[in-house]
Formats: C-alpha cells, structure tokens, sequence
C-alpha cells in the first residue's frame, strides 16, 4: 500500500451517523455509525500508512442529491478508494412526501455518477454496498418490493463495471442469530450492533482492494 492512503465513505444517514459538518479533516468526528468504526479498523490495521478517512454522508440524501454534491464531496477528495451506500431514501422520500427517485432513474443517475469518477478517477478502486431495510414502526411492507429491486441496481452496476460489493449477506447472517430490529431498530439506521456487522462486511470485502 502507498504511503498515503486516502478512503472516502459517501452515503446517506446510515454513513453521516451523526458526523461533525465542521470537522472537515480526516479521521475525526466520524459518527456514531459503520464510518466511524471502519476509520478505527482501518488506521489501526495499517498503522505506517498515513490513513486519510473521510466520511462524506449527508442525512436524507438520494442519489440526486449524491450526484448534485459529488465533485466537491468525492472527486475532489482523489480517493484511493471509495465506498458508495445509498438508496434508502429514494423509497422513503417517495412513500413519505411523493419526493424520491424511481428505480430506473436511481440506475440511469448511479450508473452516470461511476462513469464520471471512473473517467476523472481511472485508478480509485469503488466498492458499492446494496442498500437495505426492515418492516419496522418507519418501514412499511410496501417498501420491500423495491428496496429489493434497488439491491438488484447495486449488483447489476457491481457486475457491470467489474465492482467490489457489500452484499446484504451480512444482514441476512445477523437475523439467524437476532431479530431484524435488533439490528436495525427503526428499520433503517443500524443500531450499534448492526454498524458493527456491516463494519465487518466493509472489511471483509474492501481488504483484498485497498492497496
């Protein structure tokens, strides 16, 4: 691995977590979420590599709104690799307030937001994470459908542009051992011990890329 060694994690709440907007160095003011703990595993599991972390997560966010900031939140940056998490919100701004973005256009904008950074960008290694979602007090039935079929966008753009990806494998794992909404308690933020599994998926998948 370089010497330097700069990581951007860009998503929504589930990545912002609660990190610090006026903090704007790397490796401080994480959140409470998954960035926070893949900045500690990172840092301390290449400790002679100055390890640049950024957590880029913006609540609420689409990927309209990804794609609006990611010059200035992402390209910008030069990460050496960079972690995508987004989707969530364009179900539930749809069912919530008629806002969201329908699955074709969510693929039409991502796959639009990778062919820019693959061409700004040629030697950043792009890991994406399918976005994911329990029937909850938050979450209706009637979301399911097409979180799954966001899930489907993730992978096909995973495949198509030859990605490393964070499959919800690792929520699937977690519900043999613990209802949904232990990890999830509303059904879309992980609680800490869902970060903490997602976490070890990040690891698991990004290891074999960061170099």
């Amino acid at each position: 691995m370089k010497k330097n060694y700069t990581v951007v994690l860009q998503g929504d709440s589930i990545t912002d977590a609660g990190r610090c907007y006026q903090e704007m160095e790397p490796n401080r003011q994480m959140g409470n979420g998954y960035a926070a703990l893949v900045t500690a595993q990172l840092t301390s599991m290449f400790p002679a590599v100055d390890m640049q972390v950024f957590n880029r997560g913006v609540s609420g966010h689409r990927v309209v709104d990804l794609y609006a900031r990611w010059k200035k939140d992402t390209l910008n940056l030069k990460p050496d690799f960079l972690s995508i998490l987004i989707g969530v919100n364009d179900t539930w701004h749809e069912f919530e307030s008629g806002n969201g973005v329908e699955v074709p256009r969510y693929e039409r904008i991502y796959r639009e937001i990778l062919t820019w950074t693959q061409t700004a960008l040629p030697d950043t290694v792009i890991m994406l994470i399918e976005p994911f979602a329990a029937v909850s007090h938050v979450v209706e039935e009637d979301w399911m459908p097409e979180i799954n079929e966001r899930c489907a966008v993730v992978r096909k753009l995973a495949a198509e542009f030859n990605l490393p990806l964070v499959t919800n494998q690792w929520f699937v794992d977690a519900q043999k051992e613990a209802p949904a909404l232990y990890w999830m308690p509303d059904g879309v933020h992980p609680g800490y011990a869902g970060h903490q599994r997602l976490t070890d998926a990040w690891i698991a998948t990004a290891k074999p890329f960061l170099k």
